[in-house]
């Protein structure tokens, strides 16, 4: 019982560690020890769940779920992926894959604290290509769509330029327009901010220049969203 109860919790800690390398090496917020944790704990709280049914039930008088402390961790791990989603400035959704990772650490730590260990360990496999080959190998064969990217430009334009004519100039720089706001600033000044698809191989400073050499513009703001 005690070696089972160390190999558990052993692999248990090698799955959570090779999630959390994958979030720690591209910098989210999901490390490495927050995903050990994760993983070892919930494991350890499937393992009580499934000995206390053994140990405390009594045939023909107590029926107990043996996975039914397990079943909380599912729903009670929901605030720690929920602290991992953030909504910035330009309202844009990140974290949703960090957030994923955190449920994913737990059902690992499940799989392994209930016995299914080729199961586990396959799951984790399958998680990190998922994350990291087969976005690639779908940029590689799949539509052009998926090799393309929004980006936030905000112009500001002098008051004696014709608006019309500078968004004009910009059209002719070959940049897909998605959305577009105009609005007065200080000084008779206008600000225009619009939502652009480029292509991930055109750089984001090439973009910048570009613009900054539109007549009339004053001042040009690029962000990869």
């Amino acid at each position: 019982m005690t070696y089972d109860f160390l190999m558990k919790l052993g692999i248990a800690l090698l799955l959570g560690l090779i999630i959390g390398m994958d979030r720690q090496l591209k910098h989210k917020p999901l490390g490495v020890k927050t995903s050990m944790v994760i993983s070892v704990a919930s494991c350890l709280i499937t393992i009580v769940s499934i000995e206390s049914v053994h140990r405390f039930s009594l045939p023909g008088h107590t029926n107990m779920d043996p996975l039914r402390l397990a079943a909380q961790i599912v729903s009670g791990v929901g605030f720690l992926g929920a602290g991992v989603i953030l909504r910035r400035s330009n309202d844009v959704i990140s974290g949703l894959t960090t957030a994923s990772m955190v449920w994913a650490a737990s059902g690992l730590g499940i799989a392994v604290g209930a016995g299914f260990y080729f199961e586990a360990t396959t799951a984790a496999i399958l998680i990190i290509l998922a994350i990291n080959l087969f976005p690639l190998l779908l940029r590689w064969v799949g539509p052009r769509s998926l090799r393309q990217r929004d980006l936030s430009i905000k112009i500001v334009v002098d008051g004696i330029g014709n608006l019309d004519d500078v968004f004009k100039q910009i059209k002719h720089l070959n940049l897909q327009v998605k959305r577009v706001k105009v609005k007065d600033v200080d000084n008779g000044q206008q600000k225009l901010e619009m939502m652009i698809i480029s292509s991930e191989d055109t750089y984001t400073t090439d973009i910048y220049s570009s613009l900054k050499t539109v007549d009339h513009v004053i001042s040009v703001e690029v962000e990869s969203r």
